[in-house]
């Protein structure tokens, strides 16, 4: 059996934009499962807030913290995507790699 490292978060990831620059980024080295929970976390949250604001008067804050809520939660998902996407891709490039090797 071999050990594979834990999958974690490559921090390339930008969250909330203030103009043209990213304010927030996904942090580095965040496993992909903690991440993957935050990201859950976040989106039943904001989930939660939606609702409320479609029930409630005077609703804009429900529907701000709802947006940046969403936005923190794709950001996380974002990221851990380009990690699994990356390593998909490593590994295709090394079976073509060895297939050339023996060709």
């Amino acid at each position: 059996m071999t050990n594979q490292p834990e999958l974690k978060t490559i921090g390339l990831t930008p969250a909330i934009y203030c103009g043209d620059q990213a304010l927030f980024h996904v942090t580095r080295n965040v496993p992909l499962g903690d991440a993957l929970g935050m990201a859950s976390d976040f989106l039943c949250l904001a989930k939660a807030l939606t609702k409320e604001a479609a029930y409630a008067k005077d609703s804009d804050y429900h529907a701000w913290a709802a947006h940046y809520l969403t936005a923190m939660g794709k950001a996380l998902m974002d990221d851990v995507t380009k990690v699994i996407t990356r390593d998909r891709d490593n590994e295709l490039a090394n079976k073509r790699a060895e297939g050339m090797a023996e060709g």
